[in-house]
């Protein structure tokens, strides 16, 4: 029975909570529909949730909507891949070496204040239109996020584990791997999460421009039909999928990180 209790107290305690993330959108969907049918707008150019649920459906059904989403999730997948493979080893030479980041800093940040989207015109003139435009752009998205918060998390260990771990004759090989690296992944984990998020914007942007597929393609090409409810199946999906990607990477801190300690008040 007690197994039972517990997990019965567990249920209602998170109830609560899931509560509170679908009330408001609840109540958005009802007043925008009743908005719809009494004509307070029009209905052409915002049309009624049940009219886009109907349209999702159609795409869903047809597979349209999973052809473009495969392909962009494959190309925020290869793009934020990449990104972590440079960004991740030269945020640590760049925290760790004071005269390998005087070289460095200079160049990147120039290049760090220019929007991804202004890469565009070069991204199609050195790799045509198509997938690699589109992972290029997203690259540079997905990179100094990642970058960024590599190089604040190396150089904010706790200075006093560091010397613990040289009092007791760690090598600078044992230094990186098990105090500098630990230390590391939560300021990780946070710029993952930035340049995914920074990253899926871009990469709509750059399919509304660069490619003949995708979630941004396919938003451009019903906006020539003059679709606005399938724009907006559109939309909803990139912020479905782009929250759903957001709690899989916070799930699997909480699960990687289960000392980090969050503030609540």
């Amino acid at each position: 029975m007690a197994p039972v209790a517990r997990s019965g107290s567990a249920l209602r305690g998170k109830l609560p909570r899931a509560f509170r993330l679908v009330v408001l959108p609840v109540i958005v969907l009802v007043l925008w529909e009743i908005g719809a049918r009494m004509e307070l707008f029009n209905p052409i150019f915002l049309p009624p949730p049940s009219r886009i649920f109907s349209a999702a459906q159609q795409l869903l059904l047809s597979g349209e909507l999973f052809r473009h989403f495969a392909d962009s999730l494959r190309r925020i997948a290869i793009a934020n891949v990449i990104a972590i493979s440079v960004a991740v080893p030269l945020g640590f030479f760049m925290g760790l070496y004071r005269p390998f980041e005087e070289v460095i800093d200079g160049f990147l940040n120039i290049l760090r204040p220019i929007p991804p989207l202004a890469w565009i015109p070069l991204a199609i003139l050195w790799f045509g239109l198509g997938e690699k435009s589109v992972v290029f752009i997203t690259l540079i998205s997905a990179f100094f996020a990642i970058l960024l918060n590599t190089i604040a998390g190396v150089r904010g260990v706790d200075k006093s584990l560091v010397r613990a771990a040289l009092s007791l004759g760690a090598t600078r090989r044992v230094l990186i791997l098990q105090v500098v690296l630990p230390g590391t992944l939560p300021s990780l984990f946070t710029g993952f999460r930035i340049a995914l998020g920074v990253s899926w914007m871009s990469i709509v942007a750059a399919e509304l421009i660069a490619s003949s597929s995708g979630l941004g393609f396919m938003i451009s090409y019903y906006r020539e039909l003059l679709r606005s409810d399938l724009i907006l199946v559109g939309m909803l999906s990139i912020g479905i999928i782009g929250f759903l990607m957001d709690r899989g990477l916070l799930w699997l801190e909480q699960r990687l990180l289960p000392w980090r300690v969050r503030l609540e008040l």
